[in-house]
């Protein structure tokens, strides 16, 4: 076992200047200036707002999880929110927290054009090595922010074309 002053403080992982809470690559990230952020620091690893826009944009007309526990498909607009305890995306049956599972469905609907598609799993995928580069404290993390950063702008700038008269309507489908 390694002596706690030599253990490597950089395996901890950045924490959010917000709410001081380690930040791990499975949270939502956001970038304030040269520092990385929750996006909701209540809801660490609630849904980004393109998550939320592409999932109303391509996946409203059809379910988006299944609840494990109550094996029922659920839409979106069919979830539950709970306002005490600032949760969303919850099954409306047993209360069970689905975010991770509307969050697998966006990654993986064949609704979202390809390119759309692809985008936001590279946006996502940057911020997660972002994060694992940030609790290692290596010297490319500048670098993989600029990725990330751009990344999810050219998912952003996809978005906006898509919305502005590309296919996948919410009518379509």
């Amino acid at each position: 076992m390694v002596p706690f002053s030599r253990r490597s403080p950089k395996m901890a992982g950045p924490k959010c200047p917000r709410c001081s809470q380690v930040i791990t690559p499975e949270d939502t990230p956001a970038f304030d200036a040269n520092r990385i952020i929750h996006l909701d620091c209540e809801r660490p690893r609630g849904l980004s707002r393109e998550e939320r826009a592409l999932l109303f944009k391509y996946c409203f007309q059809h379910a988006v999880v299944e609840c494990p526990s109550c094996a029922q498909d659920f839409r979106q607009n069919e979830l539950g929110t709970d306002l005490v305890a600032d949760r969303s995306h919850l099954c409306p049956r047993c209360r069970v927290d689905l975010t991770e599972r509307v969050r697998e469905h966006l990654y993986d609907c064949t609704r979202l054009p390809a390119e759309v598609r692809s985008l936001a799993r590279e946006a996502r995928a940057a911020a997660r090595r972002l994060v694992k580069a940030r609790q290692q404290e290596s010297d490319p993390a500048d670098v993989l922010m600029r990725e990330a950063e751009a990344a999810i702008a050219a998912l952003r700038e996809t978005i906006g074309r898509e919305v502005v008269g590309g296919p996948g309507d919410a009518d379509d489908g």
